[in-house]
């Protein structure tokens, strides 16, 4: 769990995250919206295929 707390490609996702749900709560809602959303997931799951493959890495090297 640690692993994906301290990851910079994690927080950068979280933090890009509560900046698409602010602009979901006072922008409008038009395809614009969905796009970022769509964006936005498709960012958090390269995050964590990032952290999961270096994690796997430094076992195998250990």
């Amino acid at each position: 769990m640690r692993k994906f707390i301290f990851s910079s490609a994690m927080i950068g996702v979280v933090a890009g995250g509560w900046n698409i749900l602010q602009a979901t709560r006072s922008g409008p809602r038009d395809w614009r919206l969905v796009l970022m959303w769509l964006g936005w997931a498709l960012s958090a799951a390269v995050a964590i295929g990032t952290v999961m493959k270096d994690a796997d890495e430094r076992q195998i090297e250990s």
